[in-house]
């Protein structure tokens, strides 16, 4: 950190707020950091130099002062968060927090990945929901399609994906092929897959095994401990969000305790599970700290260990 301060110094500032080649939100973030500790500083550097400068160690800063991902969140939907997810991210941004937009039909993928080409820390998922499966899901290849033309591509996950046999709003064999087919385009481009799977592990376990070397992350879990202990030995991570904060089911409680630290991801799904003690409002990505504090206040360990390490895990798994 002294070093990038000793470069900084000799930064100059009206280079830095101009850059162009730096998102906005890391640029500002950058900008307001160096203009407070640096106000008078030198400023005889030419534009080219600063740019140079302004580049590498903008993204430096940033990324040091990004102290959790938000792994399973729908900021980017305007039908959930109309107008208001430029607040709602600059909330999230100011705390520290990154995100990864979850698309469930082939509209809200879209979404996600404009989402995440215009805010910084924020990347997109794009798959269709168990839910939506009878309307299609063709829209996705074409998304991971053109994405990968990106200089930096912005889809780090098909998701989110699985069987949903508690509601039943689409066909079970249509979600079933539903499934089959979007695992098929996570193994061609390489991504990880979010995993929406509710009263119908009985049928995805073997679906998921004609596809070996699939990564992912079992979302918003809250099923039993031997499917908790399957995922695990299929080196799946578990999401965890803000269920776990107000859960009355002991076995769950008890499943979340001890879940390995290092198997974790925490997420929001944002709108919707807001954790304690916020119940009854509209959940947002910040809001994804109060489920690391409850996680190191279940297990007697430091909020540090906890934010240090599911943000490490979410880093590995969708490689960020």
């Amino acid at each position: 950190m002294l070093s990038v301060m000793s470069a900084l110094s000799n930064v100059n500032l009206k280079t830095l707020h101009s850059a162009g080649d730096v998102r906005r939100g890391s640029a500002r973030k950058f900008f307001t950091f160096s203009r407070k500790i640096f106000r008078g500083g030198p400023s005889g550097r030419t534009r080219g130099e600063g740019f140079e400068i302004q580049i590498k160690y903008s993204q430096i800063w940033y990324d040091c002062s990004m102290r959790l991902i938000d792994s399973h969140c729908h900021l980017h939907d305007t039908e959930f968060f109309g107008d208001l997810r430029e607040e709602v991210y600059e909330r999230a941004a100011a705390a520290g927090v990154g995100m990864i937009c979850v698309g469930t039909d082939e509209r809200s993928s879209t979404q996600a990945v404009q989402f995440a080409k215009g805010h910084a820390d924020v990347w997109a998922a794009v798959g269709v929901h168990p839910h939506d499966a009878r309307l299609g899901w063709s829209e996705i290849g074409r998304l991971l399609q053109e994405d990968r033309k990106q200089d930096k591509p912005n889809i780090v996950a098909v998701g989110e994906i699985g069987l949903d046999y508690f509601y039943d709003n689409s066909p079970r064999d249509i979600q079933r092929q539903s499934l089959e087919s979007q695992l098929q385009l996570a193994m061609e481009y390489h991504v990880p897959v979010s995993f929406h799977v509710r009263d119908a592990f009985d049928d995805f376990w073997p679906i998921f095994r004609n596809f070996p070397g699939v990564r992912g992350v079992l979302h918003s879990f809250t099923d039993s401990k031997e499917n908790a202990e399957k995922g695990l030995s299929h080196n799946l991570y578990i999401g965890m969000n803000g269920i776990s904060t107000f859960t009355k089911d002991a076995k769950q409680q008890e499943l979340y305790r001890t879940l390995p630290l290092e198997k974790i991801l925490l997420e929001t799904d944002a709108p919707f599970l807001t954790p304690a003690p916020l119940r009854g409002r509209m959940n947002e990505v910040g809001y994804v700290e109060l489920v690391a504090k409850h996680v190191a206040s279940e297990r007697h360990i430091s909020l540090d260990e906890v934010t240090h390490t599911t943000l490490q895990n979410t880093r590995t798994l969708f490689n960020i």
